[in-house]
């Protein structure tokens, strides 16, 4: 028996899991704009340093200077009212464009969760998050007590999407076989109690928790669609989850995930957290309960999202139609949930050249990048030409005439010995940006096998 689209999204589904996944979505971004504020991070990272490196076709989004708080204050305001539930709609926009804002702000920033972040809240837009136990109910009067079905399933949908696509990710050569870059990483963590002396510097240990990390990113989200494996695998998640945490800096990435996953759960469960809100908060509320929100323009909007998940599908794949090893090249590496697959290190200098007289010296990097974006710059190429082309403007605005710019690079990838990165005969301020292969990228020497 095929799979009926049309009663499909005629079907119903309770409005409880949506309403609490907003409200511990709102929560976890407001929580997380505080930490990222309190830590210092936005002076740091975004008003300090004098050149931010921009995503291509976005280079117009720069830091605002010190109104670079008022975004934050914004998104942070933005992610209160999500939680609450006031004004949704409007909230949900605003947090999704001043979030990305921040996220397209300096490349050297990336994170797959702050990708993740964007998208769930873009998806969100289109979602009935404030139909059930929200403010605006309030404000109207009315609540819903169902959904149609497909509005929830959209947000399994694309947490499955983003571990599914983790774990496929995995299935390379170095991560099973070499147990690359967990082998490098791990035996530092020597300063964990009970661990840190002894598992931590086992060969073994590394094999297992590499291969372990494929088979969960793999098996969790269908572990979490039946009902006889559920809790089970919400155990896995909030072991995999606090234990990655306490191994590596990855912020708040790890409760957000923790939290995400409660939305596979049944309703009781949900009215169970939202009883428990309202006894804590001794919420007596009296509006009227209607049995099911239609969703306006809904004929416009499921093949909009359709056309949204089938990108989700599909984009991670475009690393196939370049050339040249994956890692290496990172040429569709970025954006298609590869996390944590590389251990690279990279030394880059430049080299500014008078084209007709053959006078050059060579460039401080520290005079013009902060240390971190100085680390990441290193071993990436787009970086690499980005800043290129910004010290051939700087040293031309300068005074200096006919200039060129030649790198000398050097980059490590998961534990071999550093290798010739850049072709060192390339004047990079005469080559462009584009999606395009970037022919002076020098070839990988070894093989990585995997998806």
């Amino acid at each position: 028996m095929g799979f009926n689209t049309k009663a499909y999204l005629q079907s119903k589904t309770d409005a409880a899991p949506l309403a609490v996944f907003r409200i511990l979505f709102g929560i976890m971004m407001l929580f997380s704009i505080i930490r990222f504020w309190a830590n210092g991070w936005i002076e740091k990272l975004y008003i300090t340093p004098k050149f931010h490196f921009s995503y291509y076709g976005f280079e117009w989004v720069k830091p605002l200077g010190d109104y670079t708080y008022l975004l934050f204050v914004i998104c942070g305001l933005a992610a209160l009212f999500i939680a609450l539930g006031l004004k949704y709609r409007i909230a949900i926009i605003v947090f999704f464009l001043s979030f990305t804002y921040i996220e397209l702000m300096d490349k050297t920033t990336y994170l797959n969760h702050y990708y993740f972040i964007s998208l769930l809240s873009f998806l969100m837009i289109f979602l009935p998050a404030n139909a059930y136990f929200s403010v605006d109910n309030l404000l109207r009067k009315t609540s819903y007590k169902a959904i149609p079905k497909w509005c929830v399933d959209s947000v399994k949908l694309f947490l499955g999407i983003v571990y599914f696509y983790a774990g496929l990710a995995k299935i390379n050569s170095d991560w099973l076989f070499r147990a690359m870059p967990l082998k490098i990483w791990l035996p530092s963590k020597y300063d964990l109690p009970f661990i840190g002396e002894n598992l931590m510097q086992q060969e073994w240990f590394h094999y297992a928790m590499s291969w372990c990390g494929m088979l969960y990113d793999l098996a969790i989200p269908f572990l979490l669609l039946y009902k006889r494996t559920r809790w089970f695998a919400f155990a896995l998640v909030v072991f995999f989850h606090v234990f990655t945490r306490v191994l590596f800096p990855i912020g708040m990435f790890p409760f957000i995930m923790i939290v995400s996953t409660l939305i596979f759960f049944e309703a009781d469960f949900h009215h169970k957290i939202i009883n428990t809100i309202k006894g804590v908060l001794k919420l007596k509320t009296t509006v009227d309960l209607k049995p099911v929100l239609e969703v306006k323009k809904e004929k416009v909007l499921v093949p909009f999202l359709t056309v949204f998940f089938v990108i989700q599908l599909l984009f991670p794949f475009r690393y196939i139609l370049y050339p040249g090893e994956l890692f290496w090249t990172e040429e569709g590496y970025r954006f298609s949930w590869r996390v944590m697959l590389m251990e690279k290190m990279g030394h880059t200098t430049f080299t500014i050249r008078n084209a007709k007289t053959g006078a050059s010296f060579v460039v401080r990097n520290r005079d013009f990048l902060s240390s971190f974006q100085e680390k990441q710059m290193s071993f990436q190429p787009d970086f690499i030409l980005e800043y290129a082309h910004y010290l051939g403007d700087h040293f031309t605005s300068q005074g200096h005439k006919n200039v060129q710019v030649f790198v000398e690079s050097y980059v490590a990838l998961n534990g071999r010995l550093s290798k010739p990165f850049i072709d060192n005969t390339v004047d990079l301020y005469k080559e462009k940006e584009s999606f395009c292969h970037k022919a002076w990228i020098l070839p990988f020497t070894n093989e990585i096998k995997g998806l």
